[in-house]
């Protein structure tokens, strides 16, 4: 018998889709692995498809194309290792989420995905069938066991495949980023390693879909559960690992150690490479934004900056006769520090010409917070000409704490394709903004150093639609209304949760009562990067006609 195994895998970014595209990328990733002498090559879950592809597999003629662009790409890699690949798979009147194993021209085994994950933002008991628990695929003499994703996180597929004959496990993923999840993984993949004795390689896909980013960040765990491997987050990156038998089993050789970074960092990258993905995957390679002279446009065009290139951003001030003399030079100052391409574009007189012609009808009625929004959706319609005419898609730049109360005009500042900070409270904007100061990473195409400039940062927030406007004139204070918000939100807590944290009655039913009601807004809102486990869209789920608050 065989005392090694090479096993190559690619921890690579699939496009939903884009089937010819996603089997190229494999094809180049068995061709190197080839090339070092791998005995296989393994791609992450559902990368024929790309991952996630939600109601797509449904659509059988996309699920047909699906197999054929897989039965393909084992008849080009024919003469070599043996390839894994995760692909949609109907077998009779079943819908499977697959792991396919491709030998010598063919598709010779398949493993068919158990646990369905319905929580969260995975809907997968909606669009597959469960597949049975099988022991493990064969690759010459040696014995794999290969749960997918969500099985590995259960103790059965992975006893079951060591009971029957498993060497070691290969745990291929489409697991998405969120803050802390990387520790969540390994504590889980430490317990199959733990239960089962057997060496564990866990492969995660990288890259951008909607609203959701996956990290990679894939490693290999030995018996007993030390770490044998660490690629990089947030990165594409392809491994040889290297497996060997001796007198206790199969052990992982040591390979590369990728240091993981901090949540600040990782969720800043997490915004990069959202946007910059969304944009590749959606064929926009520019984008604009409205520049306010404020916090959160000014860190959106920094990670537009990072993303695309200075060259691919378009900053847009559209002051009013309520914008600081602050905001104006802040709002250049920005621009000029990062690079991007500054426009200047008052809205004086298209707001008097909106003025004059709703005069006959407000006459009578003093000015209000419609007056306000005039402003707003006047920007959001100037931005929306420039988007047409240039081809650059909107950026909107509303925190997590203003998307949460609906601190934000609906056809004005929150017209647009994609939000990169939907997911951001606004504290940790300022965490964020001061971490991208003093930091600068390869994978950033912006310039190091002061890219947002102090004063932005320690101003106090305002909008500027009236004089002398500041948000805490309707807002509690930001660390206030944050700590009430991660009850409420994060936490699925309750007013009186948010009693025994601290915080007021009256500040807790207002900031409920305002979530309640903006439950329409974020219907309608851009998509943007999920960082949290309780993202707004897929991940928290509630009715806009919705009558009920808590009296607690």
């Amino acid at each position: 018998m065989a005392d090694r195994f090479r096993l190559t895998i690619a921890q690579l970014n699939p496009t939903v889709g884009d089937l010819a595209g996603n089997a190229a990328k494999a094809r180049e990733a068995w061709e190197q692995g080839k090339a070092a002498g791998a005995d296989l090559v393994a791609l992450p879950e559902m990368f024929i498809a790309g991952y996630s592809a939600q109601d797509l597999p449904l659509k059988n003629a996309f699920t047909l194309d699906c197999m054929e662009a897989a039965r393909q790409l084992a008849a080009d890699c024919a003469d070599g290792p043996a390839l894994a690949i995760g692909c949609p798979w109907v077998e009779g009147a079943e819908l499977f989420n697959a792991y396919l194993i491709c030998r010598g021209g063919k598709i010779t085994s398949h493993v068919f995905k158990h646990h369905l994950p319905n929580n969260e933002v995975f809907d997968e008991v909606r669009v597959f069938d469960s597949g049975p628990i099988d022991g493990p695929y064969a690759i010459g003499n040696i014995r794999i066991g290969s749960p997918i994703c969500e099985d590995a996180w259960y103790e059965d597929v992975a006893e079951t495949h060591a009971e029957t004959g498993a060497e070691f496990l290969l745990v291929p993923n489409g697991s998405p980023y969120h803050r802390g999840k990387h520790e969540t993984r390994l504590n889980h993949m430490v317990g199959r390693v733990v239960e089962t004795g057997l060496p564990l390689i866990y492969l995660n896909m990288v890259g951008g879909q909607d609203d959701q980013v996956f990290d990679g960040a894939s490693f290999v765990l030995n018996p007993h559960g030390k770490l044998a491997l660490q690629l990089p987050a947030f990165a594409e990156a392809i491994a040889h690992v290297d497996l060997q038998r001796g007198d206790d089993g199969w052990r992982a050789l040591d390979g590369t150690f990728a240091p993981q970074p901090d949540t600040l960092e990782q969720d800043y990258n997490a915004m990069v490479l959202g946007l910059r993905d969304y944009c590749r995957k959606t064929g926009f390679g520019k984008v604009l934004l409205g520049m306010s002279g404020g916090i959160d446009s000014a860190l959106v065009a920094t990670i537009a900056v990072d993303a695309l290139g200075a060259e691919n951003v378009r900053c847009v001030m559209l002051p009013s006769e309520y914008t600081s003399e602050h905001s104006l030079e802040d709002a250049k100052a920005c621009a000029g520090a990062i690079g991007a391409h500054y426009d200047f574009v008052p809205i004086a007189e298209g707001r008097a010409a909106i003025t004059a012609t709703l005069a006959p009808l407000f006459e009578g009625r003093s000015a209000d917070l419609t007056e306000e929004n005039i402003q707003s959706r006047l920007r959001g319609l100037l931005l929306m000409a420039l988007s047409n005419k240039f081809g650059e898609m909107l950026l909107t730049t509303g925190n997590k704490s203003e998307v949460a109360v609906g601190y934000a005009t609906i056809y004005g500042d929150m017209a647009g394709g994609y939000n990169p900070i939907k997911d951001l409270y606004k504290t940790r904007v300022f965490d964020i903004c001061r971490w991208r100061n003093a930091h600068q990473r390869p994978w950033m195409m912006g310039p190091e150093g002061e890219v947002i400039p102090e004063r932005i940062i320690t101003k106090p927030p305002s909008a500027e639609l009236r004089d002398d406007q500041k948000d805490s004139d309707s807002l509690p204070d930001y660390p206030v209304l944050d700590g009430i918000l991660k009850i409420l939100v994060d936490d699925d807590g309750s007013i009186a949760d948010c009693l025994a944290a601290g915080y007021s009655r009256e500040d807790a039913k207002k900031i409920e009562h305002l979530l309640y009601i903006s439950e329409y807004k974020r219907f309608q809102s851009a998509p943007g990067v999920r960082l949290s486990p309780r993202a707004f869209w897929l991940d928290r789920r509630y009715p806009i006609a919705n009558r009920w608050r808590d009296n607690g």
